[in-house]
């Protein structure tokens, strides 16, 4: 998070750890693979949440209501910080570009999950559950980036009634049933 995943040297990995940087070596064979299971790591925290939201008992509308609000940037957002990093790196990084996608489509994974979960419920009207979960996914994930790093370019009540139209038409619903 200091330095961004470019900028962060194996040294810097050796001395925030208190180890020498032939240990780090030992461990990981190049600074590719170290920052990779770095990312893979901190992005499990996220993913671990999500889990949780999915297998829980809750109804497909609460559990869309929770990952959106698990997905949505918070603030200045550390997690999506560290998300738009490791997709910028991802396109000089094969090793990190792999990792990232195994983790981004797990979102995906998920959403759809709900949605298709929702459908059978006789909840949600939505003919192709994994498109709306692309689609909604994309806009946060292109809202998210404007205002993780554009401050003040749109405000977060903005971007949460944009996000919540979006999954409301996605799934059949009217917007007010994703407050």
């Amino acid at each position: 998070m200091e330095r961004g995943l470019a900028n962060t040297r194996t040294s810097d990995v050796a001395t925030a750890a208190g180890v020498s940087q032939a240990l780090v070596f030992y461990h990981f064979a190049t600074k590719e693979n170290l920052l990779a299971r770095a990312f893979a790591y901190a992005a499990q925290q996220d993913l671990d949440r999500l889990d949780a939201v999915v297998q829980s008992t809750a109804t497909p509308l609460e559990k869309l209501k929770k990952i959106l609000r698990l997905y949505v940037p918070q603030g200045r957002s550390k997690s999506w910080a560290m998300w738009i990093d490791g997709w910028s790196e991802s396109l000089r990084t094969p090793e990190l570009e792999k990792v990232s996608r195994r983790l981004d489509l797990r979102w995906k994974e998920a959403l759809t999950e709900v949605i298709s979960e929702g459908v059978d419920a006789g909840m949600f009207k939505c003919e192709e559950p994994a498109g709306a979960a692309w689609r909604i996914l994309a806009l946060i994930d292109g809202l998210a980036v404007q205002v993780t790093v554009h401050d003040r370019v749109i405000s977060r009540r903005q971007l949460s009634e944009w996000i919540r139209l979006t999954a409301a038409r996605e799934v059949g619903l009217e917007p007010a049933q994703l407050v």
